[in-house]
């Protein structure tokens, strides 16, 4: 190809500008037109087995919790009291933490008390009417074992929020499963960042070596001609993300013969990532803190006939993401920090980084929609 033919830089699509990733003002902006008007993911059901436990995470400034009923249900609920607007769980960091209430949520202030539906209990030394007095609920809907709330207490289905995605992981038993194991990390980062980096794979090749010994087409072409709709494929004799490519455990049952040997994705806008092996899934919340600043939980889930197990060990997995994820931060971590030049206005997107563009349409049509609701 003469370079006549070859494409300029000033062709290539551009990311969104400077502000989008570096300014405060910015995130709130987008934090309100995103994470308070839309539906959020803030962690699994199975956590939360038993009537009083409790999930407390706080959102930016909006403090909730997610209660399980004694009739089994949950509901999600503004962590403050109707009284004086003291925390039900004190949240001193963004969380989440979880416990259990015992038979009633009690404040801490006044011990006023609330029934685990939300109904006021008790004001002890004042006689009121309770009748019809609730803690101020929130919007909740599942999804394959995920919890999601929605701080805008009219939006659109949690189904039609979510999209195509949960037709390609239509055969996985995402609501069966069962988390294994967490880890948490803090990453100096804003949260498109971390997105669109998942949303490529041009950086496979230079950045996780591990990951391209299980799946070498990640590096052929700056993973060009990878299919993520049926998955990538393992190297011949892997067929899962650990270490040496195998496991112990059985696959999941119901998937299809291709989905036992190549590894799926998937991004549920604004917070959820999903990477999904045959034995494993890799889940991905991530809660924006500050425009440079995002807080990842990732928990591993499997089975739960594999969970019984005598000998169960999820540590082949859970080792291994490690490594890729910290592979990941650090660079996005770098991208944080050399953003701040201030010759930087904007980056460019290659032809194989097509699915980070959807970031960029994501984020202008919520900014959009949140702007003429206002005007």
């Amino acid at each position: 190809m003469s370079t006549e033919q070859l494409p300029t830089l000033a062709s290539l699509e551009h990311t969104l500008p400077r502000a989008s990733y570096l300014d405060a003002s910015e995130f709130q902006r987008e934090y309100a037109a995103i994470f308070e008007l839309g539906w959020v993911c803030v962690g699994r059901s199975d956590t939360l087995t038993e009537a009083g436990d409790y999930l407390a995470i706080r959102l930016q400034q909006q403090s909730l919790l997610v209660v399980k009923a004694d009739n089994g249900e949950l509901g999600a609920f503004y962590n403050v009291c109707r009284h004086r607007g003291t925390e039900l769980v004190p949240l001193k960091d963004p969380g989440p933490i979880s416990g259990q209430f015992s038979r009633s949520i009690v404040c801490p202030y006044h011990a006023w008390s609330y029934h685990l539906d939300g109904r006021l209990r008790g004001t002890p030394h004042l006689a009121i009417d309770t009748d019809g007095v609730t803690l101020h609920s929130i919007p909740l809907a599942e999804w394959g074992g995920f919890i999601f709330v929605c701080l805008a207490q009219r939006g659109e289905p949690l189904t039609q929020a979510l999209g195509k995605g949960i037709e390609r992981l239509q055969r996985y038993p995402l609501a069966d499963l069962r988390v294994g194991h967490t880890l948490t990390y803090e990453i100096k980062a804003n949260w498109k960042v971390i997105v669109e980096n998942y949303n490529e794979c041009y950086h496979c090749g230079p950045i996780h070596p591990e990951l391209c010994q299980i799946v070498p087409a990640f590096k052929e072409g700056g993973g060009n001609e990878l299919d993520w709709d049926d998955g990538v494929p393992h190297r011949d004799g892997a067929n899962t993300f650990t270490t040496s490519g195998t496991t112990k455990r059985a696959p999941f049952p119901g998937l299809t013969e291709t989905e036992k040997s190549h590894h799926k994705g998937e991004l549920f806008y604004p917070n959820l990532m999903l990477s999904l092996s045959m034995d494993h899934v890799a889940a991905f919340y991530l809660w924006p803190q500050s425009e440079g600043h995002t807080r990842i939980q990732c928990d591993f889930l499997f089975h739960p006939d594999e969970l019984s197990k005598p000998d169960f060990d999820g540590s082949d997995a859970v080792e291994f993401w490690d490594v890729v994820n910290q592979q990941d931060w650090d660079i996005c971590e770098s991208v944080q920090r050399g953003m701040h030049n201030k010759v930087f206005e904007h980056g460019y997107y290659a032809p194989m980084e097509d699915y980070s563009l959807d970031i960029r349409r994501y984020v202008r049509e919520k900014l959009d929609k949140a702007d003429s609701e206002c005007s």
